[in-house]
C-alpha cells in the first residue's frame, strides 16, 4: 500500500493530472485505507487530492491551510495563483461558466452531448464522463461576444494561450474544449450562483437573483 501511494503522488506530482481510469486513481476513489494513506502523505506537506465526479482527471492542491503561508495573507494575494492577470483571470471564468456549467447539467440529466434532448429514459443511465458531456465554443463566437471586454483579440489569443498551457483548456482549430483542470480547480460551490445570478446573469439571460 505504501509502495503505491508513493508512486501514485509521485506520477501526479509529476504530471499534474491523471486519469480516473488510471489504475491507481482507480485505488484512491474506491479504497479508504490507500485513500487515507495517501491523504495523510499529502497533508503532512501541505497538499490535498482534488477530485469530483464530474471530472474526467484528478489532480492535486495546495490545502488551504496553507495557501496563506504560501501566497501572503489574504489582502495582498494576487486573484490567483497562476500568474494570470485580471483579464485571463475574467476569460477563466467565462469559459468555465460556457464550457463547465452546461456540461455538469447534461451529466446531472444523465445525457451525452450528441443524445436527443427528450430521451425519457435518460435518468436510468449512467452519467456521462466528461468527455461524452463536454461540448467546446467558438473561438470566433467568444471573441465576438467578450472580445471588447477581455483586451481584444490579441489579449484574448495570449490568455488562451496561457490557459491552454496551464491545462485548463484545449484547441482544436476554432473549438476551445475543456482541459484536464477546467473543472478541477474553479470552486464550483461558490462560483456557479454567484456567476449565473450575478456576474454573467445576462449570458444566462437570468435576472439578478434580489437577497435581504
Amino acid at each position: 500500500m505504501n509502495d503505491d501511494s508513493q508512486i501514485l503522488i509521485a506520477r501526479l506530482l509529476t504530471h499534474q493530472t491523471l486519469k480516473r481510469e488510471d489504475r491507481l486513481v482507480r485505488r484512491a476513489l474506491s479504497d479508504e485505507l490507500f485513500r487515507a494513506d495517501v491523504d495523510a502523505r499529502l497533508a503532512a506537506v501541505g497538499l490535498k487530492f482534488l477530485d469530483n465526479v464530474y471530472a474526467d482527471h484528478v489532480t492535486l492542491a495546495l490545502a488551504r491551510e496553507v495557501e496563506p503561508k504560501i501566497f501572503g495573507s489574504r489582502d495582498v494575494w494576487q486573484n490567483n495563483n497562476f500568474g494570470l492577470a485580471r483579464d485571463g483571470v475574467a476569460l477563466l471564468v467565462v469559459l468555465w461558466a460556457q464550457i463547465i456549467l452546461p456540461k455538469r447539467e447534461r451529466q446531472e440529466a444523465h445525457q451525452p452531448a450528441d443524445e436527443n434532448q427528450n430521451d425519457m429514459f435518460g435518468k436510468e443511465k449512467p452519467m456521462p464522463r466528461a468527455e461524452e458531456a463536454s461540448i467546446g465554443i467558438s473561438y470566433r463566437a467568444l471573441l465576438a461576444d467578450f472580445g471588447d471586454k477581455l483586451g481584444k483579440k490579441t489579449r484574448m489569443d495570449m490568455n488562451l494561450g496561457q490557459l491552454a498551457k496551464l491545462g485548463f483548456i484545449e484547441r482544436k482549430g476554432d473549438d476551445i474544449l475543456e482541459g484536464p483542470l477546467l473543472d478541477l480547480m474553479m470552486d464550483t460551490d461558490t462560483l456557479k450562483e454567484r456567476i449565473i445570478n450575478g456576474a454573467l446573469a445576462d449570458v444566462f439571460h437570468r435576472p439578478p437573483v434580489l437577497t435581504n
